[in-house]
């Protein structure tokens, strides 16, 4: 078969000043108080390990509550930071909104359970994730559902556009794969949609299946995927009104995706809704065991 994609990268020359080194944004979204806090650091890598998985549990139950279930079909991965050629995923079958830390399934390149919950996962799940994290080593984190604008979008085969603030924040770092080859069930099409992907692309465009996203994080990757969803809807609404198109322009495009591609902003951008979720379960999406 053969691979079609497209990686959509544009290279402007910024005429505004660039953000400092030490500038961070929560110094830029938040005035005055307390700082919000950023992506934490861990020296015990198992506590790490623990909290991915409290997120990971979090971000499942954000996609069920914004209407991103279909069957058995979505996965999110973490690769784990003690033996990070192992990753985390989502258990086969079960919902969503239901599931915890204690849920998630450890699983190494070949597919084999090797800790947490010992039970089936997805194998289109499998691999596709496993073709990322063996691809990218920056990522940490993957999402994949078949959320409805994200599917519908992806009929076109094209990437969004740049016509909202928001959407800048794909400016450079979004790919479209265009050779759908049916349902992952072969490491071929898994290893062509990690290919598209490409070396610095954050999210990507399956035509004819829906939308991937990635991150440094699992709070980045899930937030992405949100923001993606949402704009392939406004993309859609957009087209359907058939007037001209105003479009961002560069320069402030690639100024605003300078700050909104920061992953420290899409870690912090994602924790309204984290926090919701930890408050909405009382506190039961973390129950854990020995990991």
């Amino acid at each position: 078969m053969s691979v079609t994609t497209t990686t959509v990268v544009q290279s402007l020359s910024l005429e505004t000043e660039p953000l400092s080194q030490s500038h961070k944004p929560q110094d830029t979204f938040a005035t005055g108080g307390y700082p919000f806090p950023g992506i934490p650091h861990f020296d015990d890598l198992y506590k790490k390990r623990q909290w991915q998985l409290e997120h990971m549990a979090a971000a499942f139950r954000v996609f069920a509550r914004k209407g991103y279930t279909e069957g058995t079909a979505g996965h999110i991965s973490v690769r784990d930071p003690v033996e990070p050629n192992t990753f985390w995923i989502n258990p086969f079958g079960e919902h969503f909104g239901m599931l915890k830390a204690s849920d998630m399934v450890r699983i190494n390149e070949e597919g084999q359970v090797v800790g947490g919950n010992r039970v089936a996962v997805n194998t289109a799940g499998f691999r596709i994730h496993g073709a990322i994290h063996k691809a990218r080593p920056d990522i940490n984190a993957a999402c994949h559902t078949h959320s409805p604008h994200g599917k519908a979008w992806a009929t076109f085969g094209r990437p969004l556009d740049i016509i909202s603030q928001d959407t800048c924040t794909f400016r450079g770092i979004q790919a479209v794969y265009s050779d759908f080859g049916g349902i992952v069930l072969e490491d071929d099409e898994s290893e062509r949609i990690a290919k598209a992907l490409g070396e610095h692309n954050r999210v990507a465009i399956l035509q004819n299946h829906g939308i991937l996203t990635a991150g440094a994080t699992v709070d980045e990757a899930a937030y992405l995927f949100t923001l993606m969803e949402r704009s392939c809807e406004i993309q859609l609404l957009v087209e359907g009104t058939g007037l001209p198109k105003n479009y961002v322009g560069d320069k402030e495009a690639e100024y605003t995706a300078k700050v909104n591609q920061d992953p420290e902003t899409l870690y912090i951008e994602f924790q309204p809704d984290f926090n919701y979720e930890v408050w909405k379960s009382n506190g039961e999406l973390s129950k854990t065991y020995e990991l």
